[in-house]
């Protein structure tokens, strides 16, 4: 995109080069040649600098047409609403991994993968706040989904890996050593997460070896998308049930007022 000063830059240029051509095509044959002995010349004809004038007049009206093109360009662009929340219902099932009271009056949703790095963006700003301010005082019950995305190579261990030390009942402590490391997780990263857990690591890897929750975590993954669901960190977020969600989802890292203003409208209603 050229700047404002560019612009006058090359319409500068444009006028220069235009009226050169023209001095070059009304000079004799000697002229162009060199330089040479003076000799007397007429001065340009009628014909001529109507020409002159018609091309003078229409490098203006580009350059005018560049500038309303530039203002154009330059103004502040407003931001639009951001589109309504897409409605989604989903059954309730078994064996989730929740955080909060079993009775709060809103749930929420994540639908996650531990190597996406907007997923450890949501847990590093908004999570902690949310965990806070909402869970841990009883109003929302948080759920732990797994989707983990095909072109992330540990995606699919590292949710196994969770959910083993779920057998230990170390689960979200191991889920939140994941998004609290600097580095995404790979087999090292695990390895070390789950040293510093102090779990049992023969058991551990027995489980992790058999793929005992391979099945499990690609049954998340097929429930996420007959929900239409295919991006990393997606969330739904609804008043509580029994048997069935029936609520809004929410796509990407958002911010905590995001989470806020949407949470305190169910809760007024």
């Amino acid at each position: 995109m050229k700047t404002k000063r560019e612009l006058k830059v090359a319409a500068i240029v444009l006028v220069l080069l235009s009226i050169t051509s023209i001095a070059a095509a009304q000079q004799s044959p000697d002229e162009k040649r060199g330089p040479s002995c003076p000799t007397s010349r007429p001065g340009i004809s009628q014909e001529q600098a109507d020409s002159i004038v018609t091309e003078l007049k229409q490098i203006r009206q580009l350059l005018e047409k560049q500038q309303v093109q530039l203002a154009r360009v330059m103004a502040p662009q407003q931001p639009g609403p951001p589109p309504p929340p897409e409605k989604v219902q989903m059954s309730i099932g078994n064996g989730w991994y929740a955080l909060g009271r079993v009775d709060a009056p809103v749930t929420l949703v994540e639908f996650a993968d531990y190597q996406c790095p907007y997923c450890k963006r949501f847990h590093t700003d908004a999570y902690a706040e949310l965990k806070k301010n909402y869970i841990d005082t009883g109003k929302v019950r948080f759920v732990s989904r797994d989707l983990p995305l095909e072109f992330h190579p540990f995606a699919l261990k590292a949710a196994e890996a969770v959910r083993c030390a779920g057998d230990q009942n170390k689960y979200w402590e191991l889920r939140d050593s994941l998004y609290a490391n600097a580095a995404p997780p790979n087999e090292e990263v695990i390895k070390r997460s789950v040293e510093s857990l102090s779990l049992d690591e023969k058991g551990f890897q027995s489980c992790m070896d058999s793929d005992k929750y391979k099945a499990d975590v690609q049954k998340d993954a097929s429930e996420a998308a007959t929900l239409q669901i295919s991006g990393t960190p997606t969330f739904v977020l609804a008043k509580s049930a029994k048997d069935k969600l029936d609520g809004i989802r929410m796509i990407g890292a958002q911010p905590f007022s995001a989470f806020q203003s949407a949470i305190d409208r169910l809760l007024k209603n």
